[in-house]
């Protein structure tokens, strides 16, 4: 009595297996063509955040270049026997791992020739260096008086002297990444020591 019990049910299971397994196999059918079209879905979707996000990017720098661009251009002549990074008038980019030390040297409010270069009228005094990060260089340049450009539109671009050695490599593609986002600005630059 007990196994015609059993033996009941277990028909009863494998006919409802049985009756469910068409509606099974269509819903598995169904499952990678779903998979497909999310994927598709997904892909266009990061399309176009891609898309807005280059428009943003241009805009962005169409208006840098907009904000320097009452700047003139370089004069080579004026900067070409330059030999020492100290004596670089224009703004002076020394760049390390994580941060860009922006160096910038007003000109010398005081138009008389009387007592420059002494100790009451030193070239550091009228010196500025600002730590900014990558991200953050357009913001810096833009900001510059209109004195900080003696030579006009150019900067020139070092690497750190107090860049610590093993960081070589990531400080060599933050100066590329610089150079890049300059010259993208419309502003010229001198590679020191390529010089």
């Amino acid at each position: 009595m007990a196994s015609l019990a059993i033996l009941i049910p277990m028909k009863i299971l494998r006919l409802a297996l049985l009756s469910a397994l068409p509606v099974l196999l269509i819903g598995c059918q169904n499952q990678p063509e779903k998979a497909v079209e999310k994927t598709v879905q997904n892909v266009e979707n990061k399309a176009i955040n891609a898309e807005h996000k280059a428009q943003a990017n241009a805009a962005e720098l169409d208006k840098d270049r907009a904000a320097l661009a009452h700047i003139p251009v370089p004069t080579k002549s004026l900067y070409v026997d330059v030999k020492e990074p100290g004596s670089w008038q224009n703004p002076f980019i020394s760049v390390d791992k994580d941060y860009l030390t922006l160096r910038i040297t007003h000109k010398d409010a005081n138009s008389s020739d009387i007592g420059k270069g002494t100790l009451l009228r030193t070239e550091t005094a009228r010196r500025q260096e600002i730590q900014v990060t990558p991200d953050k260089l357009a913001e810096a340049l833009i900001a510059l008086p209109d004195d900080a450009w003696h030579y006009g539109r150019v900067v020139a671009v070092g690497e750190s002297p107090l860049a610590n050695p093993k960081d070589k490599p990531q400080v060599r593609r933050t100066i590329e990444t610089t150079i890049k986002q300059l010259n993208d600005m419309g502003v010229v630059v001198e590679e020191w020591p390529g010089r």
